[in-house]
């Protein structure tokens, strides 16, 4: 494995995009999902009509202009999605020079890092990578895993979420704790959720919570459903 797969956390840094055709501005509204400070998109062509939306974000600013180095000054991640091979390379190198991360599209021979297929079920996210060897088998993989993981993975996952820090506050051994959330996953609670079986899915937490919780389960059920019903 050539690359060290990690997730980043973007909030409070600033992040660059160079190129705002069709494969730059998913990468610009994937990196403003993110909670960055700033995301500057450089293009010198107008922006499409599309780009609209993204730009409207406060997060996003949009400049009409040519790359230049202090450009860099003060990101974090820089990300090159142009058909510009002579200013690809230039700005990996200089990315490489400061130590900033940076991803040419398509390019993995320029990148410090490469972005991998993502699938995505709510705050589930699942990344899929070839090492660069094949994006398409990756998007492949990716289209797959949807007929794997149904909305119920995000309505687990959401339910999860708000149980953990009220089971954690019970001050419960964490050999206990790991217990139970290994029994709470691997239970039929995945299946009652798939089914909106509200009665089934509150028999199995009360079967498994501790008493103290019991009172939270139809709450818990309630958000769970709810998110699965979008």
């Amino acid at each position: 494995m050539r690359y060290y797969p990690l997730y980043v956390n973007l909030r409070g840094k600033r992040c660059l995009v160079v190129g705002a055709g069709q494969v730059g501005r998913r990468k610009i509204a994937t990196l403003a999902a993110c909670g960055p400070d700033e995301v500057l998109v450089l293009d010198r062509d107008p922006p499409a009509e599309v780009l609209d939306e993204l730009a409207a974000r406060p997060e996003v600013v949009f400049a009409r202009r040519s790359f230049t180095p202090a450009d860099l000054d003060g990101r974090f991640l820089v990300i090159a999605a142009t058909d510009d091979e002579a200013l690809n390379w230039a700005i990996s190198r200089e990315c490489a020079a400061r130590g900033i991360l940076c991803n040419i599209v398509d390019q993995p021979e320029k990148c410090s890092f490469i972005v991998p297929a993502l699938f995505t079920r709510g705050d589930l996210t699942v990344a899929i990578s070839t090492g660069g060897a094949s994006p398409a088998l990756a998007r492949k993989i990716r289209q797959g895993l949807g007929e794997f993981l149904g909305a119920e993975y995000g309505a687990l996952l959401v339910l999860m979420s708000t149980l953990r820090p009220m089971v954690l506050e019970l001050g419960l051994p964490t050999e206990d704790n790991s217990a139970l959330f290994r029994r709470l996953v691997h239970s039929s609670l995945i299946e009652a959720l798939e089914r909106g079986d509200a009665d089934a899915a509150a028999d199995m937490l009360r079967e498994i919570l501790p008493p103290a919780l019991h009172g939270e389960v139809a709450g818990l059920i309630h958000g769970a459903l709810g998110h699965a019903g979008d």
